[in-house]
């Protein structure tokens, strides 16, 4: 476990399963767009309430035999100064790029309901219209609890108030005024 924080920066992920090492290759441009656009968004949806991270890594045992890195986080409080966290954030977020498909839908998904992470979601650029799972924490299992593409609002209480069209995750244009569902006049739409 101590040998993650000494692992090259070559912009790959380096996370452990089982004790197992798993790398994966560096985010590309689309996927550091939506996590980038995800953050700034959840971090106004909070009004600063709540730390809002990318890229955060998170030991999901106390053996530190299996380690992850969601692509963004919502924490109730600040993350440990140094090192990774061992606590579970309210919210982790996966966005699924083509090597990672199965990783961040099955795999993934069973680690942090096990880890105890209240609210998971899913975000998919790869499909025609990009897409948003969420997923809820029930009796140690998720749920799905919505699902929403293209340029449909989609609206969640959990981790806090939030109403988020997927379409201005990746698309050109005036993003930061659309992303939330917010219209300004007549015929501004995405």
């Amino acid at each position: 476990m101590d040998d993650l924080e000494h692992t090259p920066d070559d912009g790959r992920r380096y996370e452990l399963v089982d004790g197992r090492l798993d790398v994966s290759a560096a985010p590309g441009s689309v996927h550091m767009r939506v996590a980038n656009r995800l953050s700034t968004h959840l971090n106004n949806a909070c009004g600063g309430e709540y730390e809002i991270g990318e890229n955060p890594g998170i030991n999901l045992d106390s053996a530190r035999t299996s380690h992850r890195i969601p692509d963004v986080v919502v924490f109730d409080g600040a993350p440990p100064a140094r090192g990774y966290t061992d606590v579970p954030p309210l919210l982790a977020v996966e966005i699924i790029s083509p090597e990672s498909i199965f990783r961040d839908s099955s795999t993934k998904r069973a680690e942090y309901a096990g880890f105890g992470i209240p609210s998971y979601w899913i975000i998919n650029p790869l499909a025609e219209r990009i897409g948003l799972l969420e997923l809820r924490l029930e009796q140690g299992g998720y749920r799905d609890a919505a699902m929403v593409s293209g340029d449909a609002v989609f609206r969640t209480e959990a981790p806090f108030p939030v109403t988020l069209v997927p379409h201005w995750l990746t698309a050109s244009g005036p993003w930061l005024r659309h992303i939330g569902g917010e219209r300004t006049g007549p015929g501004d739409g995405p």
